[in-house]
């Protein structure tokens, strides 16, 4: 069975992906160091990890995610792991992330980290937009067609 896992504490789309998790009847673990709120709905799997590790909620997607999976991450070292396990990762702002772009998304990130340390750059990445939005339930609905295609 496909699952969708969100890495919820600074997820945008918590929302968006219930929706489309609900209409296709897919289990969503929703994972976040802090309770979140929302519907009351036996295909929502809330999981509070600890607060103590710095990557708890990353460490306890990456250990029960599968192959066939959807994980949603902006976490670029969670997809790597992610990608790894045969997993689809899909960014909050729609951009996928799999075994042919993780390499050149984690040099990125790593570059920008460099960057930043070195006060070269001083900014993030750009913010939320509606485009964004709209991209990624685009892209949500066709991944999950795809996994339960895949999965029979």
């Amino acid at each position: 069975m496909v699952a969708i896992f969100v890495d919820g504490d600074a997820c945008p789309v918590k929302d968006e992906t219930l929706r489309v998790a609900a209409r296709h009847g897919v289990l969503v673990h929703l994972v976040s160091n802090t309770w979140l709120r929302g519907p009351a709905d036996p295909l929502i799997n809330r999981v509070v990890v600890t607060r103590d590790k710095l990557d708890a909620a990353d460490d306890w997607i990456a250990e029960h995610v599968a192959a066939n999976d959807i994980v949603i991450t902006a976490d670029i070292p969670l997809a790597a792991r992610s990608v790894a396990k045969g997993a689809t990762v899909l960014r909050p702002n729609g951009q996928p992330l799999d075994q042919n772009s993780i390499g050149m998304a984690s040099a990125v990130r790593d570059l920008n980290t460099h960057l930043r340390d070195t006060g070269m750059i001083t900014g993030g990445p750009a913010p939320f937009a509606k485009q964004d939005r709209s991209r990624y339930l685009d892209k949500l609905e066709t991944l999950v067609r795809a996994a339960k295609a895949k999965a029979g």
